[in-house]
């Protein structure tokens, strides 16, 4: 009898090796090889030819009609716009987030709120039994939901209880890495049991109509645990984003086959779950009275959302020779080291003999360039310690020349500004104006410094 074929497969990346080494040559990762079975199709596509004896396929061109996805509303406004306005019948969604963030709590308050409506929801728990989850039910305030619950962890079970009665409108697997399917050997979790069950999950979901959610764990670095390949078997991939210990979160599309992946739901979490947050710009703006140096307001665009933020800038004079501190919480250091070459080299302001440290208040994220601008007014004005009216906004992107460059959307923003009560912008120029708000245009960092200087 020949000896059963094997192979190492890496847990991080999903590489396949002949044979097992420290360290994997793809991603650099030591000790992520698994020996596992090698898989039965793999063997016989290699040593056979597979063209001829199918089937003819239809093929349709461009120009052929196609209807819009049907959607389901969740009755969760925030949700439903992060997805692109609602559930699309027989799509498979993944779900990853840090543990404790809320993926729980937030998928469990979607199948109550589709449940209430008439629709079919199941929801499968790998990882606590139906009493614990009805418990957290209880406690949300759900329990009366006509929610099924159930705790496994064999897909041919899942998929059987479901052909049995029916299927369903709605089925989420909390969580995907504790999946095991009985067609592929390993342990659950590993990267050839994660993909085979998901394979069997999304071939369902296609086959039945029903959307699946899959829940899944995620890396320290933030990324989903498991091979690549499960973020393009699905139609949608979801980061669920917030720090533990501030009180919103943020729902972010990272991919979406049905919509765009520019939109975003904000969440507050309460004693009662999650609630909707319909106006973010209340989380990340400090109430204050008298202005205060070193402070400046971006609106920042989430999508079509604006959201206004708070940046805070701190500059401590160091005695001679002692080395000075860069620090940066929810933007990129190296774009801040930028600002402050810029600033120096033209024009003139010395950071050289100063720590610096930069925050984004409540705990968000920047990535827009068109931060520059308010960046380098919160350290213009933290280094001079003169403050920046309460009552305005600053956005734009700087170059290295020093010249500051427009901006997309820039009208939008400035219209979520004025109607939240701000009175001035500081904005490139050729900018257009907005009712109810004032500008300013600048076309370079130094116009910048001599406004808040006062030169």
């Amino acid at each position: 009898m020949a000896k059963p074929k094997t192979r190492y497969v890496c847990q991080a990346c999903g590489s396949v090796t002949a044979r097992w080494q420290g360290q994997c040559a793809d991603c650099a990762e030591w000790n992520t090889l698994v020996q596992e079975a090698a898989e039965v199709s793999s063997i016989f596509a290699a040593k056979h030819n597979l063209q001829g004896g199918g089937r003819q396929i239809q093929l349709v061109g461009l120009d052929h009609p196609v209807a819009l996805p049907e959607r389901i509303s969740t009755g969760i406004a925030e949700f439903d716009r992060a997805i692109g306005g609602g559930i699309v019948p027989g799509s498979a969604m993944l779900v990853g987030g840090d543990p404790g963030i809320g993926k729980s709590t937030l998928l469990l308050q979607v199948c109550a709120d589709l449940a209430s409506k008439g629709r079919n929801v199941i929801y499968v728990s790998g990882e606590e039994s139906a009493e614990q989850v009805r418990l957290r039910a209880v406690r949300l305030g759900l329990g009366k939901a006509p929610v099924r619950l159930a705790a496994a962890t064999s897909v041919r079970d899942i998929l059987t209880t479901l052909g049995d009665n029916g299927g369903a409108d709605l089925l989420v697997i909390d969580s995907i890495q504790t999946m095991h399917s009985d067609l592929i050997e390993g342990a659950p979790g590993t990267v050839s049991q994660v993909r085979a069950s998901a394979q069997e999950l999304v071939r369902f979901a296609k086959e039945h109509g029903t959307a699946v959610v899959l829940v899944g764990h995620v890396t320290k670095d933030g990324t989903i645990a498991g091979p690549r390949v499960l973020e393009h078997m699905v139609d949608t991939v979801l980061s669920f984003e917030g720090e533990r210990s501030h009180q919103y979160r943020i729902l972010r599309a990272m991919k979406n086959r049905f919509g765009g992946t520019d939109e975003i739901g904000v969440f507050a979490m309460e004693r009662e779950g999650l609630t909707e947050v319909p106006n973010p710009s209340v989380l990340f703006l400090t109430q204050r009275g008298e202005p205060v140096s070193g402070t400046s307001i971006f609106p920042a665009l989430e999508g079509s959302r604006p959201v206004l933020v708070e940046i805070q800038a701190l500059t401590v004079r160091l005695a001679s020779g002692a080395t000075p501190r860069r620090a940066a919480v929810g933007w990129d250091s190296g774009r801040l080291a930028m600002i402050l070459a810029v600033l120096e080299a033209r024009c003139g302001l010395s950071f050289a003999t100063a720590e610096v440290y930069l925050n984004v208040a409540g705990g968000y994220r920047l990535t827009d360039p068109a931060a520059d601008l308010a960046v380098a007014a919160a350290l213009i004005s933290a280094l001079s310690e003169r403050p920046i009216p309460n009552e305005c906004i600053i956005f734009g992107e700087i170059a290295l020349s020093g010249e500051i460059r427009q901006v997309a959307h820039s009208g939008l923003r400035l219209k979520e500004a004025a109607k939240l009560g701000f009175e001035k912008a500081l904005v490139p120029s050729g900018v257009k104006g907005a009712d109810g708000i004032a500008t300013a245009h600048f076309g370079n960092v130094r116009a910048l410094v001599d406004q808040i200087l006062g030169r």
